[in-house]
């Protein structure tokens, strides 16, 4: 069983096996954690990891069953669980179990997407699933396109890689960035990453990008420009407004970009997708599944108005898409990725789109939408809770104690930050933190919950608050009392 592989009809058994002995891990790991997070803070949780998985290189091996059981339980034990509806800081999904299942299929069977000949079938699967998530994208779009990505990050890196290259075939240097404020941190690493200039940024007024401010920035610059917009902004959830952001990028002849990481999977909902008007007027759109999409990282796409702008990716290693195989029909996958060797994650996409359909993703995103307005409102309601003014992200809810605005604004925001900090350290809650205008003007600490769970309402959002505001009591008192509550 120690030296059996995965795939065949064989592997097939052994794996069954040894994948009955994960389950009950995984049981036993989260019967013991007993809620969202460890108890006991960064010190206490890696004490006992070590405790039970050291030494991680013994002299003798103690065998497959011993080590599935003794290393999945404690980490089991020691996981953030986003499958818990209080574990809700950041955009960390609950995986589907469907896309799970599906996940380990595609570690079994093990294909390499850089070349057909290590993944015949998968390179048509991702093919079929790239095309119709482009034209979910760009609807009846003929040359739209979409490539799978490890996540938002590598996405909004090879829209600006590809940016530069469009620069650079019209005869220009380079381009430059525009963003707002409210940008993801990874547009102005990626044009760290390309020696491109540093980004323009621009007002986010209300965690919105200002068309305005872009329309004054973009008089200024010379030369090719590529406006990066965000459907979905990660501290608070909010889109800028694509549709006139896209107008002034055409009107001085720029090229828009739109990060919707969070926000692109409300086009599975009808009722959702026109918050992304104006989305069709991108070059090029970033689109993650880990998200909003229920899938086990990694699941991104970059999705392209036109596939010929992937053109710079081309590559030629003739080890793995030589010239003659390539005439001889056999696909070539290297200028599908700016990596090599990476994994079959349109699998458990396909299993995922397969079984739910298009309306039964639309279903979920609605949920997690409506369980956001209900978290709102519950927020409102509560008398030793405040939210934060103005609109909903799009599964986004800023909120604080009111004890922290009866403090001065320092003592406030501290007292935030250990609310959140306990709540971590007792294992009880993961809420998440952002700094955000109040209806003042003034940049304050938030607490953030990001619905991401797709059955999570009710009673699970009541209680969240309740134990938020019991916690903000005991870190504003002297002498702090025992937690209250079960976990």
């Amino acid at each position: 069983m120690d030296l059996a592989v995965a795939g065949g009809a064989d592997g097939a058994y052994a794996l069954g096996k040894l994948t009955s002995v994960v389950l009950d891990a995984l049981a036993d790991g989260a019967t013991a954690r007993g809620g969202p997070l460890p108890d006991g803070g960064p010190t206490a949780v890696a004490e006992r990891l070590r405790a039970a998985c050291a030494p991680v290189l013994p002299e003798r091996g103690t065998g497959a069953e011993e080590a599935l059981r003794t290393v999945v339980r404690a980490v089991a034990e020691g996981a953030a669980d986003p499958a818990h509806p209080w574990c809700a800081a950041h955009l960390h999904c609950p995986p589907l179990a469907v896309a799970a299942a599906a996940d380990l299929a595609a570690a079994a069977l093990n294909p390499s997407m850089d070349s057909w000949d290590q993944a015949p079938a998968a390179a048509v699967l991702e093919q079929d699933v790239t095309a119709a998530l482009a034209d979910l994208v760009y609807p009846g779009r003929a040359a739209a396109d979409a490539l799978v990505t490890s996540g938002g990050t590598e996405s909004n890196l090879v829209a600006l890689l590809l940016a530069r290259e469009r620069a650079r075939a019209a005869g220009a240097a380079t381009v430059r960035v525009v963003c707002g404020a409210n940008a993801h941190h990874s547009v102005r690493r990626a044009a760290w990453l390309l020696d491109l200039p540093e980004p323009v940024t621009v007002a986010a007024p209300g965690g919105r990008l200002d068309p305005d401010a872009v329309d004054r920035a973009l008089a200024r610059t010379t030369g090719p420009a590529l406006v990066v917009a965000t459907a979905g902004t990660t501290d608070e959830g909010l889109v800028d407004p694509l549709p006139e952001l896209g107008s002034v990028a055409a009107r001085h002849g720029a090229e828009l970009h739109v990060d919707a990481a969070y926000g692109g999977p409300l086009l599975f909902s009808e009722r959702l997708a026109p918050r992304l008007d104006g989305l069709t007027a991108a070059t090029s759109v970033t689109f993650d599944l880990h998200k909003l999409g229920w899938q086990p990282v990694a699941a991104g796409v970059l999705a392209v108005a036109d596939g010929a702008a992937l053109a710079p990716l081309a590559l030629r290693a003739d080890y793995l898409n030589a010239d003659d195989d390539g005439e001889a029909g056999l696909p070539d996958l290297l200028g599908r990725s700016i990596r090599t060797t990476r994994r079959p994650d349109v699998l458990k996409v396909a299993a995922t789109l397969r079984a739910l359909g298009r309306d039964g993703l639309g279903a979920l995103v609605e949920h997690c939408v409506d369980a956001a307005h209900a978290f709102a409102a519950l927020v409102d309601a509560h008398p030793r809770l405040r939210r934060r003014p103005g609109d909903i992200g799009i599964s986004t809810v800023l909120f604080r104690p009111t004890a922290a605005d009866a403090a001065a604004p320092a003592d406030g925001d501290a007292l935030v930050a250990e609310v959140r900090r306990r709540l971590l350290t007792e294992g009880r809650a993961v809420v998440g933190r952002a700094v955000a205008e109040d209806a003042d003007g003034t940049r304050r600490l938030w607490l953030k919950a990001t619905l991401l769970h797709p059955r999570a309402a009710g009673e699970d959002l009541a209680g969240l608050l309740d134990l938020v505001a019991a916690t903000a009591a005991r870190t504003s008192t002297t002498h702090p009392q025992e937690p209250e509550g079960p976990r």
